[in-house]
């Protein structure tokens, strides 16, 4: 059995102040669930802080992104090691809104990826289609070039330490959410791919999130569906009652 993750992004979004108030109004609405690996991303400001708020509850920790170097001349980027170092547990890695608005290509996702594994976080990596994309027709081929070109040379043993999110970038802060059936056919899709890159045992055993729009009202459908195994969250995680409806489905 794949354990569901729930996994909140906050985006560009909550002060330190405002982010540590956030999980100690969440931690006691999801204290009793042991069911799935509940993950919040704070702005980088905010990391080490809610890190410390978060400690001894079963809340994980992610950055929102990370650069592919340990250290240098790189100013403005941050290292896997440092958001270890900051608590850290996971990172998102090629979210629509960093491949639309700061050049991420399936080459720099690929970086992160390998840089994310050997610092010891866990990748939740990005991919979906546009709704120009869709309506093409073309929404497996984009799928299949960005999890080709993101996972290549990735080793077997690495895909312990990387979740897939799929997120049709049309569903994002729009208000549309695919439909159950729609999100399950992409997520059958992802996991049939990965079987063909890597072997079927490592892609019954991956776990595939859906990003889009998810709400407390649309949630339990999506996790009827056999291939979908959480969320990854955005504007509902900002509010810890949503958030937690969320993550109690």
């Amino acid at each position: 059995m794949r354990k569901p993750v729930i996994a909140g992004n906050w985006k560009l979004y909550k002060t330190i102040a405002e982010s540590v108030a956030l999980v100690h109004e969440l931690i006691p609405l999801v204290v009793g669930n042991q069911r799935v690996d509940i993950v919040v991303a704070p702005v980088f400001t905010a990391l080490s802080r809610v890190s410390d708020a978060v400690e001894g509850s079963h809340i994980m920790l992610a950055s929102q992104d990370c650069y592919w170097e340990e250290e240098g001349a790189f100013t403005g980027e941050v290292a896997p090691k440092l958001l270890k170092d900051a608590g850290c547990s996971y990172v998102i890695i090629g979210h629509s809104e960093r491949r639309q608005y700061f050049g991420e290509s399936d080459l720099t996702v690929n970086k992160k990826i390998k840089a994310a594994i050997a610092a010891g976080l866990r990748a939740i990596v990005c991919v979906g289609e546009s709704l120009a994309e869709r309506e093409s027709d073309q929404t497996f081929a984009v799928i299949e070039t960005q999890l080709k070109g993101g996972l290549a040379d990735i080793s077997e043993e690495a895909f312990s330490h990387i979740i897939i999110a799929y997120e049709p970038v049309w569903a994002i802060g729009t208000g549309k959410t695919a439909t159950d059936a729609q999100a399950q056919e992409v997520h059958a899709f992802i996991r049939q791919l990965i079987a063909r890159l890597v072997g079927q045992p490592i892609a019954d055993a991956v776990r595939i999130l859906y990003g889009g729009s998810v709400k407390p009202d649309n949630v339990k459908g999506l996790m009827t569906q056999p291939d979908i195994d959480g969320a990854l969250v955005g504007g509902a995680s900002l509010k810890a009652e949503s958030f937690a409806a969320i993550a109690n489905f």
